[in-house]
């Protein structure tokens, strides 16, 4: 998966994680693997006029997409295999999604994450303008979401006991635990004492 992430609002935002969350949204989505996707951030006077130009809506919001590719799913066992798709462009805008997150009493990293994860799901033709699609939408999203989040904390568990192990090991290290190895235990009750001869 391509994914290429480019901050022009101004505003500091984590890459990594926007980045991991339209990956592992693609990935939970069964996107094929050799799709590419464009990541903007933009300020809000930037993103009020994309919203004016595409929606005809005033004023900036937080996030937009703008599918690339039609995804067909299934198709002809016998049609050649589809080449990657390009799936299109997610635009988030920081400092109105900063504010949003500050008002719902979220994280900004929170609404980063869930913001792309919503873009991405837009780009696979997914809606919310009948309550019937806003159901299925943000349901598939806190879903995904709360997958994302998990995953990440089982990567971070994993990173934080490969560190203790690398520190353990390094504080003993190796030619100690040689020496331990070889050295027999005189507290040993099988230990027999060498003879003098």
């Amino acid at each position: 998966m391509s994914i290429e992430l480019a901050n022009e609002s101004g505003v500091e935002a984590p890459a990594e994680l926007i980045i991991g969350a339209a990956r592992f949204a693609v990935g939970a989505m069964d996107v094929n693997p050799a799709a590419e996707l464009s990541l903007l951030l933009v300020d809000e006077d930037t993103m009020a006029d994309m919203h004016v130009q595409w929606m005809d809506l005033p004023g900036p919001t937080d996030v937009m997409s703008f599918p690339m590719d039609e995804l067909v799913p299934g198709g002809r066992p016998d049609a050649a295999e589809p080449g990657p798709a390009i799936l299109g462009d997610i635009v988030i805008c920081p400092a109105f999604a900063k504010r949003q997150a500050k008002e719902a009493r979220r994280s900004f990293d929170h609404e980063l994450a869930m913001l792309t994860i919503h873009g991405v799901l837009h780009l696979l033709g997914y809606d919310h303008a009948e309550p019937e699609e806003e159901k299925e939408m943000f349901g598939l999203q806190n879903s995904i979401l709360e997958e994302f989040y998990a995953e990440r904390h089982r990567i971070a568990q994993v990173q934080r006991q490969s560190d203790r192990d690398t520190k353990l090991l390094t504080n003993i290290g190796f030619s100690d635990i040689a020496s331990v190895d070889a050295a027999p235990d005189a507290s040993d009750p099988g230990h027999t004492p060498p003879k003098d001869t």
